[in-house]
């Protein structure tokens, strides 16, 4: 007998892997890339915490889809920030079950909690989401944390899994799964609470902003996860690295709707869009050199792609705000 698992890496989607992989079922954990989930590759992470759980990982990259189909236009609407979490949740069960037949899979598990998240875990929120999944009928999406609160499954019927052995967990807090990680012995896990960027006010607005100038793409994603945002008067976007872990990121995005600022002295990586206009380049100098080591008076000659600009700093880190979006 095989599940697959949901599996963002947390800690309910570890719980609900571990108790039906203690049951004897093979768990494949199956983690849906929409990109939105940390600002860092945790595929590594992922691998290790599905291990601890008793699954093996599978990723499989839906972020282009997930722009075309789902982000920009939610049926179900949004949460408090951009978050589509109805719609989110129903297209990857749709993946999951699609993909079932190649895993030789029997059913699909997923660490979602009663009342957990007001918008799509409400009773009548899973409801509707197994509706939409095409799942009504066939009930082989198994909420292993809160199964005893809820109508049993095909899982549960045919006797795959031993619904003594399931819980009746609901609500916010997360009491109950910190002590089931630590009577496994668990201390690697991620913190409870969720990570999704498009639940976080910061990101949504990035989002909302970007869109009314410029095309969301999938490179945009991690654009959007890093620096100090700037939009010039010409409408080109300005991406100042705050840190060396921005500086990092966004020298590893590959793109070719951004070009980079380069510094002759120690300072932030930063990105300009590619179409920018000469005065934005030339502003786009002005402001990454501001944020770097210079002298005031001094005249630098910095690189724009495969353009040189002079420029100055600007008397003051104050003086570039009037350029900053959610910076």
């Amino acid at each position: 007998m095989r599940a697959l698992a949901l599996f963002s890496g947390g800690l309910d989607s570890m719980l609900a892997a571990k108790v039906v992989a203690d049951m004897g079922i093979e768990v494949i954990a199956l983690h849906v890339k929409i990109g939105f989930g940390s600002k860092k590759d945790i595929e590594d992470i992922l691998r290790q915490r599905a291990l601890i759980a008793g699954a093996s990982l599978k990723t499989i990259d839906v972020r282009e889809e997930y722009i075309q189909k789902i982000l920009f236009n939610p049926i179900h609407g949004y949460g408090k920030n951009f978050n589509p979490c109805i719609d989110c949740h129903a297209y990857m069960f749709r993946i999951a079950k699609e993909l079932m037949s190649e895993f030789d899979a029997s059913f699909i598990i997923t660490g979602e909690v009663l009342g957990q998240r007001p918008m799509s875990q409400r009773s009548d929120a899973l409801r509707h989401v197994s509706r939409l999944a095409n799942d009504i009928n066939e009930k082989l999406i198994l909420r292993p944390l809160s199964a005893k609160l809820m109508e049993p499954t095909t899982p549960e019927i045919k006797g795959w899994v031993d619904r003594e052995k399931l819980f009746d967990i609901s609500g916010r807090g997360r009491d109950r799964q910190i002590a089931m990680a630590a009577e496994y012995g668990w201390e690697e896990y991620e913190s409870p609470g969720g990570g999704c960027l498009l639940t976080d006010i910061h990101y949504s607005q990035r989002i909302k902003e970007h869109i009314s100038h410029d095309r969301f793409d999938v490179e945009d994603i991690d654009i959007l996860k890093f620096g100090r945002h700037f939009r010039l008067p010409d409408n080109a976007k300005l991406i100042v690295g705050r840190d060396e872990i921005d500086n990092e990121a966004l020298k590893g995005i590959d793109s070719c709707k951004y070009i980079p600022v380069t510094l002759p002295v120690i300072g932030p990586f930063s990105l300009i869009s590619a179409m920018a206009s000469p005065a934005d380049k030339e502003l786009a100098a002005k402001i990454a050199v501001t944020y770097a080591k210079s002298k005031k008076d001094e005249v630098y000659d910095i690189a724009v792609g495969d353009e040189v600009y002079r420029a100055t700093p600007f008397a003051s880190k104050q003086d570039t705000h009037r350029y900053f979006f959610n910076a």
